[in-house]
């Protein structure tokens, strides 16, 4: 097959949804086919007959419907390249027959006394610039919880991957390793270093998992029994893969090294490259990421997602428009954090919703319809913009904070950022594709990526008295929760 006709499967799996794209050599989409994520039940997982305690990622129902979809994808028979990337906090172990226990789900919460052994044997965040994370987001947590709780399971294992390289190895039959995955928030990895964290090793952890390889590298052929169940040539090749997140920055990484990006989905992630790592707040789950190139990146987040679905409570986000923003000043909305359980700067607060400063119990459904997705746009741009200040973005670039998501599509959302990063700016990614899939496909050519440049497009400042309105706002909200 030509280069020209080849094409790469991505396989980008969220918290939320798990994609498969395929894309062709030009960078465009051919097909994609999708399902929604859904976790199993502690108690539903079984080891050796014996029940599983912790709530368990869909593993095996993601995996029947690979063997599903793929076979029905339209012109698969040009798939040359397999990629994947994957969401972080997640760790498979290998035993000599595959999958050994089915991996944690990070929303999972039973460590009980565990948690508290390990963060007082763990290394400090100057070591990994991992912070003590809430539920399993500290992946270290969830290893050190399964060698005390299941030592005979322990025993049994060949080798750990991270999630999206054990994707890489049920294609391939290869197990490996990745930078970005180990070093996201998981206390194994330590950024300064480029290596396994001092804890991992004092625990005999470093030495379970397979060889680290770039996110790019190829692993090796699909499987001869796998290709003829997919439908797919023996000959495809699979890539190492990636963090999402990291994939969507990986994009950028060849033309602006600096870049500072805010990622958009069931996590609002904001990294800048170009930024300082050495101010962050740890208490405010700020936290250093690991570039698939293994440089040290400055990141903060919280669940935007989840925050924006709690927020609308039901309403249509389309409302989400620049009049619908105004009418939300005018009438004296606010929302002041937080709403999701997991992470961001406010974790452990209970969100409030006010109307000219009058605590409104009823919760988001005291605003009226019509108005909660414009609420909800702003209440995320105000902490998005929060999360760029903290770790020194865009004071660190001269180039505009990049928005990547479904968030840039969201009118409110785009208004509300531009204020609120003026005069630094915000440009949209022009591509249909989401960053993470982008990032993914990169991946897979990046000895050409450099090559490809996707369009952007910068937001228009508003005007000022709007950027006046909105940044007084925003100091009502998180100015008021950070004291």
């Amino acid at each position: 097959m030509q280069d020209k006709d080849a094409c790469t499967l991505v396989l980008d799996i969220g918290k939320s949804n798990a994609k498969l794209v395929l894309i062709d050599a030009a960078g465009e989409v051919i097909a994609r086919a999708q399902r929604a994520n859904e976790s199993v039940a502690p108690g539903e997982s079984r080891w050796q007959g014996e029940a599983l305690p912790y709530r368990a990622l869909g593993v095996d129902a993601l995996q029947a419907w690979l063997l599903q979809a793929i076979p029905e994808l339209p012109q698969r028979e040009r798939i040359a390249r397999i990629s994947v990337t994957t969401h972080g906090a997640a760790f498979c172990a290998l035993g000599e027959d595959g999958l050994l226990i089915a991996p944690i789900d990070y929303e999972w919460d039973g460590y009980g006394d565990e948690r508290a052994a390990f963060e007082a044997e763990s290394d400090p965040f100057t070591h990994t610039g991992s912070p003590h994370l809430p539920q399993g987001l500290n992946a270290g947590l969830q290893l050190h919880w399964l060698q005390r709780q299941l030592p005979d399971a322990w025993w049994q294992i060949r080798c750990w991957l991270p999630y999206p390289q054990y994707w890489a190895w049920w294609f391939s039959g290869v197990a490996a390793s990745e930078v970005s995955s180990l070093g996201c928030h998981t206390g194994l990895w330590s950024p300064q270093r480029g290596g396994f964290s001092d804890w991992a090793q004092r625990r005999g952890i470093a030495t379970l998992f397979a060889p680290v390889r770039p996110a790019w590298d190829v692993l090796g052929p699909l499987r001869p029994a796998l290709a003829r169940s997919l439908g797919l040539a023996e000959t495809v090749e699979v890539h190492c893969g990636s963090h999402d997140s990291n994939a969507c920055l990986a994009r950028y990484l060849c033309h602006s090294p600096d870049a500072t990006v805010l990622s958009t989905g069931t996590w609002t992630i904001a990294m800048a490259a170009g930024a300082p790592a050495d101010m962050l707040d740890a208490g405010r789950d700020q936290l250093v990421n690991v570039a698939v190139d293994g440089a040290p990146v400055p990141t903060a987040r919280f669940m935007g997602g989840r925050e924006f679905a709690a927020l609308c409570a039901g309403a249509d986000p389309a409302l989400a428009t620049a009049e619908a923003l105004q009418q939300v000043l005018d009438e004296g909305w606010l929302a002041q954090p937080g709403f999701a359980a997991s992470g961001g700067p406010f974790v452990g607060r209970e969100g409030l919703i006010t109307r000219h400063g009058e605590v409104c119990t009823a919760g988001p459904l005291a605003v009226p319809a019509p108005l909660r997705p414009a609420l909800a746009a702003l209440y995320c741009a105000e902490v998005s913009a929060h999360l760029l200040q903290q770790i020194g973005a865009p004071a660190a670039t001269a180039a505009p904070v990049v928005l990547e998501g479904p968030m840039a599509h969201d009118e409110a959302f785009c208004v509300a950022l531009a204020a609120l990063l003026a005069p630094g700016g915000v440009s949209l990614a022009l591509d249909p594709l989401e960053g993470t899939a982008r990032g993914a496909w990169l991946l897979a050519r990046w000895p050409q990526a450099s090559r490809w440049q996707g369009r952007t497009a910068g937001l228009p400042a508003p005007e000022a008295g709007l950027i006046d309105r909105i940044a007084a706002h925003a100091r009502a909200a998180c100015g008021d929760a950070v004291k």
